[in-house]
């Protein structure tokens, strides 16, 4: 009973001395800044509180991403209860445009060595510059959005804003001399050791000390929902699944009942807009993609040689690469993948349609259908009932005036078991008036 008490005693302090330690959050960002990475960013902040962790250490690399998802991001970590400290790394890995930005909000900024930060001026689609007034309004506005957090931060403002409105960008050591970080380490443990030697002041006035050190980390895992946004999120896949559905539905309206080709098509195409919904796209773009698969169908209509199905490809293409209105080429449909995708489908599409129209055109020959206007000999005379052979076969068959036997006749209808036929030059005066 001594033995049974004492290690449930042992137990209970395990467990409360767990309870009691403070752990530091890791969130590990290799991607572009958009809408599920400030999603991310907001579960692991709520985490941290629940939790009452000692602080949130989110590990950064991005070339950058869209300006809504950042400032979303700015918010939750400017609002955040637990300490938030940005560490740019591993070296040779960079935090720009809105990856600065994110990095100039946190409650610690850091790099490691041979990483760089900055390139913050706000970029038009393609990563064109903005014009006329419009410039002006975005430019200021990304100004004062990074004077107001850099000033309560305590960095350096000057520098900061001209990594926005003359895009500069910084080394490790330029933006750790110039104020624009607060360390530069090449390790956590290390950076955990600088932070301990002096205190840290959040963006309420509040100063608090931080020691980290030995403190047990715990890495935050992508949850399914949040590998499954990354993976659709990526332009490329969007892009494939839309044209993949739209191939896929295509080839359910030209055969009707086959279901599988409706269904993926239907699958994909949910998924691609949903993917897309959470994007800046143009939707002059989907337009193009919709008018690529009309020159398809035009093309099998009226057999222009190609000109027709190379427009379509070329206006697939077009719309691909325009598909994803984002200012850095990552976050775009690559040149090789709307290729790889658009040639393909075009010629597949362009076939299929061909094949429909043909059967559509072809005359029935095959089951009863098929002898409407075949010629028979009559195996018996004909008064007007009698015997025919027709495609290797002896049917019943009335004519519409008496027939010798032996003389051919041709079929105008089949009434059942039996066919109504007519003298064969009856025929041919019929057709030739």
């Amino acid at each position: 009973m001594c033995l049974r008490r004492l290690g449930f005693i042992a137990v209970v302090l395990c467990l409360l001395s767990s309870f009691a330690s403070a752990d530091v959050l890791k969130v590990v960002l290799d991607d572009t800044i958009q809408a599920a990475t400030a999603e991310r960013i907001e579960r692991a902040l709520d985490q941290a509180a629940a939790r009452k962790d000692e602080a949130v250490l989110i590990e950064l690399t991005t070339p950058g991403g869209v300006m809504d998802a950042m400032r979303e991001i700015m918010e939750k970590i400017l609002a955040s209860p637990v300490p938030v400290i940005i560490y740019v790394t591993p070296s040779g890995s960079r935090a720009a445009s809105a990856g600065f930005f994110i990095l100039e909000s946190a409650d610690i900024a850091a790099m490691a060595p041979g990483t760089n930060t900055g390139a913050a001026h706000p970029v038009g689609a393609f990563g064109g510059d903005i014009q006329g007034t419009m410039k002006e309004k975005v430019e200021n506005d990304a100004a004062a959005l990074m004077r107001s957090v850099v000033s309560k931060r305590g960095r350096n403002v000057d520098v900061a804003e001209s990594a926005v409105r003359q895009s500069k960008s910084f080394t490790d050591a330029e933006a750790l001399s110039q104020k624009l970080i607060d360390y530069v380490a090449p390790s956590e443990q290390e950076l955990f050791r600088e932070i301990a030697s002096k205190p840290v002041k959040r963006f309420n006035g509040e100063s608090i000390t931080l020691n980290l050190v030995g403190k047990p980390e715990r890495l935050m895992e992508e949850t399914l929902k949040e590998r499954i946004l990354s993976f659709l999120m990526e332009p490329d896949i969007a892009f494939i699944l839309l044209a993949i559905g739209a191939l896929a539905l295509y080839t359910e309206f030209n055969h009707p009942g086959a279901v599988i080709p409706g269904t993926v098509g239907v699958v994909f195409i949910l998924l691609a807009v949903f993917a897309l919904h959470l994007l800046p796209i143009r939707f002059a773009a989907v337009v193009l993609i919709l008018a690529s698969f009309v020159l398809f169908a035009l093309e099998a209509k009226f057999v222009t040689h190609g000109v027709l199905a190379i427009g379509g490809i070329t206006t697939l293409v077009i719309g691909a690469l325009l598909l994803v209105d984002a200012p850095i080429p990552e976050m775009r449909v690559k040149l090789a993948t709307a290729l790889a995708v658009s040639i393909p489908v075009g010629l597949i599409t362009v076939f299929l349609m061909t094949v429909a129209l043909r059967a559509r055109r072809s005359k029935v020959t095959t089951g009863a259908e098929g002898l409407v206007g075949e010629v028979a000999i009559a195996q018996t005379a004909l008064a007007p009932v009698g015997k025919v052979f027709v495609h290797g076969e002896l049917w019943d068959a009335v004519a519409s005036a008496n027939v010798p036997a032996g003389d051919k006749v041709v079929v105008e209808k089949v009434e059942g078991l039996q066919l109504r036929v007519q003298p064969a030059h009856d025929s041919e005066r019929v057709t030739l008036a």
